[in-house]
């Protein structure tokens, strides 16, 4: 059976999904105008420079926007819901899109701060998400 919750990495995201297994986010710096971006490709979405490396990003999010999600199904996803899927803006500039995981639906609100965690989703893949930063 095909799964539809894993990744199809190519030259260009295999760096990303290594890294994940890791429990390091990775996202591309551009050096001739100094921006960051996500997802990862090989030139600058900003500038078209190709003078792009990999950065390891601070895995600090604020919460853009999302949706509990109550019905998907396709497999393995009717086991999962309910889910929020978000999109966050990373403290390095790029948005990205993810899942929020130990949150409470109610709790969510925009801006949160949040803070990235890693999910072993198979033997290959670990997928980067996101929680609430714990308050101190």
């Amino acid at each position: 059976m095909t799964r539809f919750d894993l990744p199809s990495p190519d030259l260009e995201t295999q760096p990303f999904w290594d890294a994940a297994r890791e429990d390091r986010l990775l996202i591309r710096h551009c050096n001739a105008c100094a921006k960051y971006h996500f997802y990862p490709r090989p030139f600058c979405p900003s500038c078209w420079s190709e003078d792009v490396e990999w950065y390891d990003a601070s895995g600090r999010a604020t919460l853009y926007t999302w949706s509990v999600v109550h019905q998907n199904d396709l497999p393995p996803w009717p086991a999962r819901v309910p889910y929020v899927a978000a999109v966050v803006d990373l403290a390095e500039g790029p948005r990205m899109q993810t899942n929020i995981v130990e949150c409470e639906f109610d709790a969510l609100r925009d801006g949160m701060e949040l803070e990235v965690v890693f999910h072993a989703t198979s033997d290959d893949f670990t997928i980067p998400v996101f929680r609430p930063v714990a308050s101190k």
